[in-house]
């Protein structure tokens, strides 16, 4: 009788930041019942992985769990799976931490089960050649991988019904691929369909070992799944045809596949993720001609044939694509770089939970972007920031004097922050982190409020995703059509989304300086369609700090040129910010100077851009002296002219902008939000409010222009 080896592993996970109800909402769709159904099924044997992250939540709210797992454990149903216990990126961090993590949850799980893991899941499969080193430093001998993985260095599907090995400077590690036709089978097909291709694969010796493993909410929480899955029995169901057939499936674990099977041999995998993150990973427009290719590959019959050949891109190039996700990734590293130049040596428990916070902030889920990944997640990026501003308050209580601690500090550097090089001016203050970028118009990218832990400028420039033209097209479908389809309705959460496409042509930060065309409209601007009469937004400015009396006076300077007419003009303009220790507060004083020989008129302001993660939330709300706005949420459109003050207010945050000019000006204020994907459909976010002071002067030549804005924050 034909034989063959089966395995199964489910990964489940939820980020750091998300939700409680989302988590509540996954277990009882997903992780528990699971569980039950398995109970039910004790010949059925699998690999289970859960995150630190999700681990700690059910400890926290479900300890009735883990006795039922551990008693699992103990009966030789489910080997225990461990990973870095945050979900981090493996690659992207640092080797130590790798490490560290890894055996942060494996003592986790030991603690909870039992059971020694000595298998691993890989964040999103991402895989660099160097990760066996890592691994095996942390105890790891196998992982788990997509065949994609395997048949990108030449592998075949008669190849794969096994395992391999890799190594790296002579640290193993074995290799188990992932069957991609189970992935798809399981649970979206009837159970018969993987039966029969468990017994196309069957073999007359037994030896050959074919792996299903993937998320754990694809049981339940995706879209019409909890209903598929548990209400409908597909997964009692798929179970007991298992057992039904154990005379020819041999059910097992990882690990008793390394004890029971020989590896077929040695493997070399290139750099690697899942086929559908390679292709997020690639500029937007290239995205439009891989879809392309593939539609060919299939109308021409290929791509059974060729398919293996066509590959995205490498995971590390959402940091390219995307100047937010790099900017996390450098912010933890900064992070990272003070704890080990400050505190490395320390082995208090203080130091323990810096290390932690900083641990927390590797989490993957909001450093990239596809139909999963949550980059465009406000709520996600900020409980990255939040970890990490945490760690850094945390360093200043353990390092900081009595004296510093009394009187306050402010530090200047300058580093190439985020390794594009050119340098960035990074300010930390007891109160404040302020980076700036002078080769960007010397704009300010973060602030953080060191007494919330709150980044003011995590925001997301507006951007063409390559999947906006699927977009279109189910709009103009649409439009043909008296009703939508279903699909379609799937597909699109909002009626109109395509009318909220908007591009930034510079990325969204705060204090850019704009010269605008005299036609400029409200709307016209807060949609990047407009005109640009100055080269300020994006271009490099000089940048000089002077200290008196322990107060810095930041100056950027740049000598540029306004469209006047037709006159290109030759334009200085001068930005202080000046920064005091014990202070929540900025004042910032421009200087523009006529530096030709004509008279112009100019219509100058300069951008500010806060996220306060709500944009209709009604404790969050814009705010001006003895005046009452029709429209105060933040996510309101307006124009406001002949001010000197501007609030915005989050009282969920406890947290108070007030912006005051030393002249009357006019404030426009509209919201960003961008359009994304998710496995839900296309959805319409609020990224962040812009605030935007404007003044329109005429200036003499050889004449300068001055105006003042205090900046304050008030807790």
């Amino acid at each position: 009788m034909k034989k063959i080896n089966f395995v199964m592993g489910i990964h489940n996970h939820q980020p750091v930041g998300n939700f409680d109800f989302v988590f509540e909402d996954a277990y009882q769709k997903s992780y528990l019942p699971f569980l039950e159904i398995l109970e039910k099924h004790p010949k059925i044997k699998m690999a289970q992985h859960y995150t630190g992250i999700l681990f700690q939540w059910i400890e926290n709210n479900h300890p009735e769990f883990f006795p039922r797992l551990r008693k699992m454990v103990q009966n030789g149903q489910i080997e225990m799976m461990t990973g870095g216990f945050y979900e981090p990126i493996l690659p992207i961090i640092p080797e130590q931490d790798r490490i560290e993590q890894i055996q942060k949850l494996s003592k986790f799980v030991k603690k909870q089960t039992g059971y020694n893991p000595i298998g691993m899941w890989l964040a999103e499969r991402v895989w660099e050649p160097d990760l066996p080193g890592s691994l095996y430093k942390a105890g790891i001998k196998y992982t788990v991988l997509d065949d994609s993985h395997f048949k990108y260095s030449g592998l075949q599907d008669p190849d794969l019904y096994g395992y391999y090995v890799t190594e790296h400077n002579g640290s193993p590690l074995n290799l188990f691929p992932i069957c991609e036709k189970l992935r798809y089978t399981m649970p979206f097909q009837p159970p018969e369909e993987t039966l029969e291709f468990l017994r196309s694969i069957a073999a007359t010796d037994g030896q050959n070992l074919v792996v299903f493993a993937d998320d754990g909410e694809k049981f339940g929480v995706w879209p019409e799944t909890f209903e598929h899955c548990y209400e409908n029995g597909w997964l009692n169901d798929f179970f007991t045809l298992i057992e039904d057939n154990l005379d020819w499936i041999n059910l097992i674990t990882f690990e008793q596949a390394l004890e029971q099977i020989n590896p077929f041999g040695k493997v070399y995998l290139q750099t690697a993720s899942y086929r559908e993150m390679m292709e997020w990973a690639l500029p937007s427009h290239v995205i439009h001609d891989y879809e392309d290719f593939e539609k060919w590959l299939e109308e021409k019959a290929q791509s059974f044939n060729y398919k293996h050949f066509v590959r995205g891109g490498f995971w590390r190039n959402f940091l390219a694509k995307y100047p937010e996700s790099n900017n996390l990734h450098k912010r933890m590293l900064w992070q990272k770089m003070r704890f080990d130049a400050e505190l490395s040596d320390s082995k208090s428990r203080k130091a323990g939970k810096i290390k932690d916070h900083i641990f927390a902030g590797q989490c993957n889920c909001a450093y990239w972007h596809g139909v999963f990944g949550g980059l465009y997640l406000p709520h996600l990026r900020s409980a990255i920031y939040e970890n990490l501003i945490q760690a850094d308050n945390d360093n200043d209580a353990l390092v900081k004097t009595s004296e510093e601690k009394k009187q306050g500090w402010v530090k200047v550097q300058s580093m190439d922050f985020d390794v594009d090089g050119n340098d960035e001016v990074i300010v930390s203050t007891d109160r404040m982190n302020l980076f700036f970028k002078p080769n960007a118009g010397a704009s300010l990218f973060e602030l953080d409020v060191k007494a919330k832990n709150f980044n003011l400028i995590d925001t997301m420039t507006r951007r063409e995703e390559g999947y906006h033209r699927k977009l279109f097209q189910i709009m103009e479908k649409s439009a043909k059509q008296d009703v939508s389809s279903i699909h379609d309705i799937v597909k699109v959460k909002e009626e109109g989304l395509d009318k909220y496409l908007n591009y930034d042509w510079y990325r969204r930060s705060s204090l850019l300086d704009h010269f605008l065309h005299p036609q400029t409209t409200l709307e016209r601007f807060s949609g990047a369609h407009y005109g640009e009469q100055g080269d300020f937004v994006n271009q490099p400015y000089s940048f000089r700090d002077t200290v008196k009396k322990n107060v810095h006076y930041l100056n950027f300077q740049r000598d540029g040129h306004v469209w006047c007419g037709d006159d290109f003009v030759p334009v200085s303009l001068s930005k202080d910010i000046i920064i005091s220790p014990l202070s929540d507060e900025l004042e910032i004083n421009y200087i523009i100077q006529n530096s030709g020989n004509i008279d112009i008129e100019l219509w100058f302001g300069t951008e500010f851009a806060y996220s306060l993660l709500a944009g209709n939330a009604p404790d969050r709300f814009y705010q001006i002296d003895n005046m009452c706005l029709q429209e105060r949420n933040l996510a309101s459109l307006g124009s406001i002219p002949n001010i000197n003050n501007i609030n915005l207010l989050d009282e969920w945050l406890g947290l108070h902008i007030r912006l005051e000019f030393d002249q009357e000006t006019t404030v426009w204020r509209f919201p960003i939000e961008t359009i994304s994907m998710s496995e839900a459909g296309f959805e319409r976010i609020y990224q962040c409010s812009v605030v935007f002071p404007n003044w329109k002067f005429k200036l003499d030549a050889g004449k300068s222009w001055k105006t003042s804005i205090k900046h304050k924050i008030i807790l």
